[in-house]
C-alpha cells in the first residue's frame, strides 16, 4: 500500500458537546493511521465561544491560516447561552460564516438517511421514514446571511429597524445546482430545485437558472421545481419523494433540520461544506455534524458522536480520496446499531444505553 503523506487534519471542537464528539474522530484518525498505514497530521485548535473567552474573537487568524492550509477541517459545534449577550460579532457563529465565506464553502451537503435499525425513532410513521434517503444541497455562501446592506438602524419615531437583503448571481446559483446535478447522476438521477419563486425575484431568478443549466447540460436527470413551504409540507407526508434537494442559503437551513428529524436525531446525521475544485481537483472542504453545541448535557458523556464520524467519513470520501475507508466507517456504525448499542438520544428499550466514548470505542472495534 502507497503510504500517504502528511494530509494536515485540522480539529476544531468548539464549545458544549463538540470537544466530547470530535475526540472521537480523534480516536478513529488515529487507529487508521495506526492500522492501515495513513499519515494524517493532526493539529487542533480553538473556535467558538472557547475562542472568545480566550482571545476576545470567535476565530484567531492564526486559526484562520490554519484551515486554509488544512486539507480536511473537522469542527465539532460553537456557541450557547453563555454567549447570548456579547457583541453580535463577536458571537461564536461568526467563526463559522467566516469560515464559510473565507474558505468559499458554497455547497453545503446534508444527507438525510433513515437507518433500519432506528425506524422506530422518528416521530413518524414507520411506513413514511423507513428506507430515507435524501441529499440536501444548500447553497452556503450567498442569499441573506451574507447579503447588503444589513444592520439594526434607528428610524422615526423612535423606532428601530432590522435589514437583511436576499441576493443572488447567477453564477453563485449554476455553481451549487451543478453539484446537485452531478451529485443526482450518481444516486436516483432526480433533483428538486426549491425557491419562492411567486413573491421573490432572487427566487425568480434561481428557478430560471437551474432550469436553463439543466437545458444545457443535465438533461438526463428529472428536474422539478418546488416551493420551499410545499417542499416543507411534502418532506413530512412524502419525504420518499426527493432523492437531491438544492435549495438557497435560509430555506437550506430551515429544510435540512427538518429532513434531519425525520430520522430520529440530530444526533445521527452528518455534513459536508465544499469549495470548488482547483487546477489540481483538491478544494477546500469543511465537516461537521448537523447537532449544536448541546451544552445542558456537555461534560455528561451523553452526546451521539455518530454524525460526528459519519461527517469524517464523508471527508475521507469527498476530501481525501479513500471511498473504501469511508465504506468500512460508515458500515462499522451500522453493525454497531445493529449490535443494539444506543446513546441516550437514540435509546430504546431492550437495547443497551452507551456513553459517547463506548460508543466510539464499539465503532472501532467493527473496524478492526
Amino acid at each position: 500500500m502507497i503510504k500517504v503523506k502528511k494530509r494536515k487534519i485540522l480539529l476544531l471542537p468548539g464549545d458544549g458537546i463538540g470537544p466530547e464528539v470530535i475526540n472521537e474522530v480523534k480516536k478513529v484518525i488515529k487507529w487508521l493511521n495506526t492500522k492501515r498505514s495513513l499519515d494524517f497530521q493532526i493539529d487542533e485548535d480553538l473556535v467558538g465561544g472557547v475562542s472568545y473567552d480566550k482571545y476576545g474573537t470567535p476565530i484567531t487568524d492564526e486559526v484562520f491560516y490554519k484551515a486554509l492550509e488544512s486539507e480536511v477541517v473537522m469542527l465539532g459545534a460553537v456557541g450557547g447561552p453563555k454567549w447570548d449577550n456579547i457583541e453580535f460579532s463577536k458571537k461564536p457563529e461568526r467563526a463559522l460564516l467566516k469560515l464559510r465565506k473565507e474558505l468559499k464553502l458554497f455547497a453545503n451537503l446534508r444527507p438525510a438517511i433513515c437507518f433500519k435499525q432506528l425506524v422506530d425513532a422518528s416521530t413518524l410513521k414507520p411506513e413514511i421514514v423507513s428506507g430515507l434517503d435524501i441529499m440536501i444541497v444548500r447553497e452556503l455562501t450567498g442569499g441573506i446571511y451574507f447579503g447588503e446592506p444589513r444592520g439594526i438602524k434607528p428610524i422615526d419615531n423612535g423606532e428601530r429597524k432590522g435589514i437583511n437583503t436576499h441576493t443572488y448571481t447567477s453564477s453563485e446559483i449554476i455553481r451549487v445546482a451543478k453539484v446537485a446535478f452531478e451529485l443526482a447522476k450518481k444516486r436516483k438521477n432526480k433533483v428538486t430545485s426549491c425557491e419562492k419563486s411567486n413573491v421573490m425575484e432572487a427566487g425568480q431568478l434561481w428557478k430560471e437558472e437551474v432550469q436553463a443549466l439543466h437545458d444545457e447540460e443535465y438533461k438526463e436527470v428529472e428536474l422539478n421545481h418546488m416551493l420551499a413551504d410545499n417542499c416543507s409540507m411534502q418532506l413530512l407526508r412524502n419525504p420518499k419523494q426527493f432523492d437531491v434537494i438544492v435549495t438557497d442559503n435560509l430555506f437550506g437551513d430551515m429544510l435540512s433540520d427538518q429532513a434531519s428529524m425525520l430520522t430520529g436525531s440530530l444526533g445521527l446525521l452528518p455534513s459536508a461544506s465544499l469549495g470548488a475544485k482547483n487546477k489540481d481537483g483538491k478544494m477546500r472542504a469543511m465537516y461537521e455534524p448537523i447537532h449544536g453545541s448541546a451544552p445542558d448535557i456537555a461534560g455528561k458523556g451523553l452526546a451521539n458522536p455518530i454524525a460526528t464520524i459519519l461527517s469524517f467519513a464523508m471527508a475521507l470520501r469527498y476530501s481525501l480520496d479513500l471511498d473504501k475507508d469511508a465504506g468500512d466507517l460508515e458500515k462499522a456504525v451500522e453493525d454497531v446499531l445493529n449490535d443494539g448499542l444506543r446513546t441516550k438520544d437514540i435509546a430504546e428499550k431492550g437495547k443497551k444505553e452507551v456513553s459517547t466514548k463506548e460508543m466510539g470505542d464499539a465503532i472501532i472495534s467493527k473496524l478492526k
